[in-house]
């Protein structure tokens, strides 16, 4: 047998990338002329490599958006200490995030709450015992080392958050990055206040609402929070290597805050096709196969750059359903399930695509796995592949299964405290109850790749040096595509569904 010209693979999957990346698309913002062009082209390659249409509206799921701009004109922040107001300055010191919920004004006293956790199965809740209503929780987060990362990650996540600060009655809250884990630096963290938050128009019963306000705070800052609380930033964050919780205390300063928002409406959609299983028991049940479509636009200059080009995030895994996909049509595989792909909006507003094609699928029969791609990061030969969702499900049997044949270890998630399982698009089908997993280059402790990887994420992550431009490794991309392939046949084709391992924090979504 002839191996594949893994390189001229890589080349024509790089060949979409540098389509959907290119500066014409403007950054694929969600809702944007730019994404309408980089949909358009994912409706063309679907169509291409002979998936069939999924629903009323063919290959496209239109959904309709809230959106609110921040208005730093009309905005300001000042902490008031014993009569004596400090303003701050935004986008150095602090960051407001606006949504439809924001108050205009709010002025309220300030309670430190540790990691700002509740975890009733842990008997952990940093909110208990504390006077919070009408008062603003400040919180580091993360959380402590000795607590597993799933139960973590899910509480951790921002609507688990504000579901427990809403419930505690808070005015607001301020929150800073735990400076032992930042993946990306204040510099262009505070950038994204500038961004248009998103939500669906129609979130459904049980969405918890954004805040009244909502403030991420500038950690190497800090101190300005705790000055004449008896208590300093230097010693709170130096028990972030501690097991269990953080100290709890007020601080000595009310909040003050205005807010200018500008609220209007958007229309996006997800784009997805099908290629149709044939056995008649089994072609109702679905294989998802997802990546996110939409960046964040233009934003901030960095180095007289404004576009956010998202190549590697995630204009590489759109890249990767279509040859897939393309592969799949070419072989003749006629899969027992059916395999969707679903090319998805909203993924940088807050999960807001999956969330609605979760909730609304446009397939009728049982969803029962999804491989989520987001930004997998082929940039050095594939000798390890992380798995999210590794141990939580039998996909990590199958995942084993197909890629140890083919030379690749498999990893498990090396930077846990980063929480990725619930950041990405595949939480949304967990949380109904579907098995998931998602995908990222993995390397050997020490070694250069871990140092590449981490350079990636310092210079590129959400930066318009993620550009076609960047260096990438084509083979090792087109080679983790062929492991997408076989193992989203090996899961349309096995004789049971996947299933959620007996421990898994996650099998309580089962239904």
């Amino acid at each position: 047998m002839v191996d594949p010209d893994w390189a001229a693979l890589g080349s024509r999957w790089w060949s979409h990338v540098q389509f959907l990346a290119d500066d014409a698309l403007e950054g694929r913002d969600t809702g944007s002329r730019g994404y309408a062009r980089a949909a358009d082209y994912m409706a063309e390659q679907f169509q291409a490599a002979g998936l069939k249409p999924a629903g009323s509206d063919g290959y496209r799921q239109p959904l309709h958006l809230s959106v609110a701009r921040i208005d730093e004109t009309r905005c300001s922040l000042e902490l008031v200490r014993d009569g004596n107001v400090e303003p701050l300055k935004l986008g150095d010191d602090a960051a407001i995030f606006v949504s439809s919920q924001t108050a205009p004004t709010v002025e309220a006293a300030a309670v430190f709450v540790g990691y700002g956790l509740t975890v009733p199965e842990m008997d952990y809740d940093d909110l208990a015992g504390q006077d919070l209503r009408g008062k603003i929780g400040v919180f580091v987060s993360g959380g402590p080392p000795n607590m597993a990362g799933p139960t973590l990650a899910h509480h951790r996540s921002a609507d688990e958050s504000r579901r427990a600060f809403r419930k505690a009655g808070v005015a607001g809250a301020i929150f800073m990055q735990n400076p032992k884990n930042v993946e990306v630096p204040w510099s262009r963290m505070s950038t994204f206040r500038l961004q248009p938050v998103m939500n669906l128009r129609d979130p459904g019963h049980d969405a918890p609402l954004p805040l009244p306000l909502e403030v991420m705070f500038n950690s190497e800052r800090a101190d300005k929070l705790f000055a004449g609380s008896g208590h300093s930033a230097q010693e709170v964050l130096s028990g972030l290597d501690a097991d269990g919780p953080l100290p709890h205390f007020p601080l000595a300063i009310q909040v003050r805050a205005r807010a200018g928002v500008m609220l209007s409406e958007a229309t996006c959609e997800n784009v997805l096709g099908v290629l149709p299983g044939v056995d008649p028991e089994l072609r109702h049940e679905y294989v998802v196969v997802s990546a996110h479509l939409d960046h964040v636009g233009i934003g901030e200059p960095i180095h007289g750059d404004r576009i956010y080009s998202g190549a590697i995030d995630n204009a590489s895994g759109d890249a990767s359903l279509i040859e897939v996909a393309r592969s799949l049509k070419e072989s003749g595989a006629r899969p027992k399930r059916s395999i969707v792909f679903l090319s998805l909006t909203g993924e940088e507003k807050g999960l807001l695509g999956s969330r609605y094609f979760a909730a609304h699928p446009t397939v009728s029969g049982r969803i029962v796995a999804n491989l989520n791609l987001d930004m997998f990061l082929p940039l050095f030969p594939l000798q390890y592949l992380q798995v999210y969702g590794l141990s939580e499900s039998s996909l990590g049997d199958d995942i084993r299964a197909v890629a140890e044949p083919a030379g690749v270890a498999i990893q498990a998630d090396k930077e846990p405290e980063h929480n990725h399982f619930i950041r990405s698009d595949q939480y949304s089908f967990i949380q109904k109850g579907v098995p998931a997993l998602s995908f990222r280059f993995g390397y050997a402790p020490g070694a250069p790749e871990e140092a590449v990887f981490k350079k990636w994420y310092a210079e590129r992550y959400h930066a318009p040096s993620d550009d076609p431009d960047q260096p990438v490794d084509l083979v090792a991309a087109s080679q983790f595509n062929a492991i997408l392939e076989r193992l989203a046949l090996r899961v349309a084709n096995a004789e049971h569904r996947p299933e959620w391992k007996p421990d898994s924090f996650f099998r309580r979504f089962a239904r």
